[in-house]
Order: C-alpha cells, then sequence, then structure tokens
C-alpha cells in the first residue's frame, strides 16, 4: 500500500525513546505522507518542537488552548484532518489516561474525539510496562478496540534486559499501513513460496540461481496487510520482514516441496514466486570435491519435484493457485501453455532480460495471465508488483 497523501497524526510522549521518532517521522515523509505531530509537555523535555516541525515540515501543536482562532478547537479539527492517530512512544502514564477517559491536555483530548484507526507503541522500563495495572489498561484499550503494537525485548535505556523496547520504525510503518488498507483479504489464509533453492555437490558447493526473495516477501507483506493470516516458505535470502507472518526457513527444492505438501491445505490463497531449482545433481559427495582429484568434473543431474504442478494437481474447489513463469522468450506463448498444464488460476509472467525486471532488482515488469485474461503492467516497484497482483486474485475471487 502507498501512503502517499494519508494524513498521518502523531502523538509524542515523554519517554527516552522519544528520540526514535524523528526516524518515523523521516520514514512517513518519504513515503509522501502528510504528517502533523503532537508533543505532551513531558515530550519537549526529550527533544524540541523545533526539531520535529523541521521534519515534519509542519507546524507542532503542544497546547490544547494555544490556537490563535476561538473556532479552530484542535483536539477537533486535528481529528478531521487525520486518517490515523500514532501514539509513539506511549508512556504507562499515557496509557493509562487513555484507557481510563481521562482528558487533560491535547493529546489526550484528541484521543478521546479520534474514530479512526488507533495505534498505540508502549515502551517503557520493563518492570513497568510487566506492571498488572499497565497490562491492565492496555487490555481495555485492546478490548475496545485500540490497537497496540507490543514492545520488543532487549537492552532498555535503563542498562536492564526486558521487554519494553520500542519496535523498530519499519515495523510500525507497516502496521500504520495495515491499519490504512483495504481488508479484502480479511479472513483469507496466504502461502506464499520465495527465493531461491540450493542444490548440493558436495557439503560446501550448490548450484543456484539469482533470485533475492524480493517479490516473495512484498507479497507476503501485501497480504498481511490486507488482512490475511500468511505462511511464507523461503528459501536462503538477506531479507528481513517487520510484518506479522509465519516464515519456514528451508535450502533445497525438496525441502520446499515437502513444507509445501504437509501444509498446503489448510491455505485459501496458494502463491509460488520461488526459482526452484528445476535440477539438481544426482549424485552428492560426502566430502568436499577437490580440484587435483578431478581433471574434469562432469554433473550428473535429474529432475525436483515439481512444486507448482503438484499444487495445481491437488488443489481443492475453493483453493487458488499462482505461478510464476520466468521466461527469456515467447513470453504470453509460454506462460500461458504454463497456466493450463500447471492447472493453475493465475500465472505471474515477466520476461528476466528486461531492465528493471526479474531477480536481484527492486522493479518488476510482469504480465498477469489468466483462462479470462491477459494484463500487461509497466514497470513497477516490486511493492506496487504485490498490490496489482492481489488486486487481481480479489477480482478473480469475486467473478469465480
Amino acid at each position: 500500500m502507498s501512503l502517499k497523501n494519508k494524513n498521518i497524526l502523531i502523538g509524542i510522549c515523554g519517554g527516552i525513546a522519544a528520540y526514535k521518532v524523528c526516524e518515523l517521522i523521516r520514514f512517513l515523509k518519504k513515503s509522501e505522507a502528510n504528517v502533523k505531530v503532537i508533543m505532551t509537555n513531558n515530550a519537549q523535555r526529550f527533544i524540541t518542537p523545533l526539531t520535529v516541525q523541521t521534519l515534519s515540515q509542519n507546524r507542532v501543536y503542544l497546547d490544547t488552548f494555544e490556537s490563535e482562532y476561538f473556532y479552530d478547537i484542535e483536539h477537533i479539527s486535528l481529528t478531521a484532518w487525520a486518517d490515523i492517530l500514532v501514539v509513539a512512544p506511549a508512556t504507562a502514564n499515557i496509557i493509562g489516561k487513555f484507557a481510563n477517559g481521562i482528558a487533560d491536555d491535547l493529546l489526550t483530548t484528541t484521543f478521546l474525539a479520534f474514530n479512526k484507526p488507533i495505534l498505540v507503541v508502549p515502551a517503557m522500563n520493563s518492570n513497568m510496562f510487566e506492571n498488572k495495572i499497565v497490562q491492565a489498561n492496555i487490555q481495555k484499550l485492546k478490548q475496545v478496540g485500540i490497537n497496540v503494537l507490543e514492545p520488543e525485548a532487549g537492552l532498555l535505556a535503563c542498562g536492564v534486559y526486558g521487554k519494553g523496547r520500542y519496535p523498530e520504525n519499519r515495523k510500525i510503518v507497516i502496521e500504520i499501513e495495515r491499519l490504512l488498507e483495504k481488508k479484502d483479504l480479511d479472513g483469507k489464509r496466504v502461502l506464499i513460496t520465495a527465493g531461491p533453492t540450493r542444490e548440493y555437490l558436495d557439503p560446501v558447493r550448490f548450484i543456484s540461481n539469482r533470485s533475492s526473495g524480493k517479490m516473495g516477501f512484498a507479497l507476503a507483506e501485501e497480504a498481511y496487510k490486507r488482512g490475511a493470516k500468511v505462511t511464507l516458505v523461503s528459501g536462503p535470502v538477506n531479507i528481513q520482514t517487520y510484518a506479522d507472518i509465519e516464515i519456514v526457513n528451508v535450502e533445497t527444492a525438496y525441502e520446499m516441496y515437502e513444507e509445501v505438501k504437509s501444509i498446503k491445505d489448510k491455505y485459501d490463497i496458494l502463491i509460488f514466486s520461488a526459482a526452484v531449482a528445476d535440477f539438481k545433481p544426482k549424485n552428492f559427495r560426502e566430502s568436499k570435491i577437490k580440484k587435483e582429484q578431478e581433471q574434469e568434473l562432469q554433473i550428473e543431474l535429474q529432475k525436483n519435484p515439481d512444486i507448482l504442478k503438484y499444487a495445481g494437481e491437488t488443489k481443492k474447489d475453493w483453493q487458488i493457485v499462482v505461478g510464476f513463469s520466468a521466461e527469456t522468450e515467447n513470453l504470453i506463448e509460454n506462460s500461458k501453455k504454463k497456466l493450463y498444464e500447471k492447472n493453475a488460476d493465475l500465472i505471474v509472467a515477466n520476461n528476466v532480460l528486461q531492465e528493471g525486471a526479474g531477480f536481484n532488482v527492486d522493479t518488476n515488469i510482469v504480465t498477469l495471465i489468466s483462462k479470462e485474461k491477459v494484463l500487461e503492467l509497466p514497470k513497477l516497484s516490486k511493492e506496487e508488483v504485490a498490490g496489482r497482483i492481489f488486486d487481481f486474485i480479489v477480482d478473480y475471487l469475486c467473478r469465480r
């Protein structure tokens, strides 16, 4: 989802993690969101309003009664303007006020008047966070529909290790996107494969490909934001996601096949974006192949299981199977053939020789192919491609 032109209101409270919100504002502005900020009195002891104003490019709101115009009631006007309220860091004090309906400053009055999505991000000493009163207040917020992003465990500013650490800002951004995204996958379970596989010759050498896994991870995050429960079966990649999804790490094509085989019947939508090795060495050497012992090395290969074909042949009536087709020629013809041969519902086809498409880049150029239609997309970011793929899937579900 794009945050472009979304109006995001941030409430900064008086905790040591307040300085980290500066980076959150920077991320949001980079995403072309509009950002306004309310700072409590104690927040101003940790960072200055001038810093926040410079980063947000908007006036910072400090006091309920500071408006020059009597009719501009700020806790109402800000509520009307914002699409979401994010309170970060949320201290034990502000959580207690929220939970018990106390409105004694601009942030608390705005909170009570806000009838759109709210995200509260607690950050505090671990003993404070685990205090039964604080936990009861958090539960009260959750029970009335307030979204609470759990803090992380780690080394805290007070020098102790425990739960209460301010989460990564990228995780907060994903939660903001999730709360603002349409929930057209709510209740759906989505299984996605991603990345390359490795087929070993010996304990140190393997056959693989250039897949980075970026497309699969973008699909997983998009499905999560749209309300789905997501499981990602991933080959070896160097990607971290902050979305709340289940990740199963595998290495070889056979391991991926076995994992998919064991869990696929639990899912409504199956997306096979992994670049699975079609072949593996027929013979595995238990010890490292020494170049001094081999004048010429010949490798005999055998076929790996075809995961997409297996899923297509065994899918339930209510399941949707989506495959990827990485081609270097005859893109539409080869991909349509794959659609029918693998009994898939949708093929995402791309020519990996095109600049800006394929492996190990941040963009992709794909054509979406079903039995009913063919949709060519321009060069987009992989996040945008993921959104268009799920739009296509949701449309397919509605038509079916």
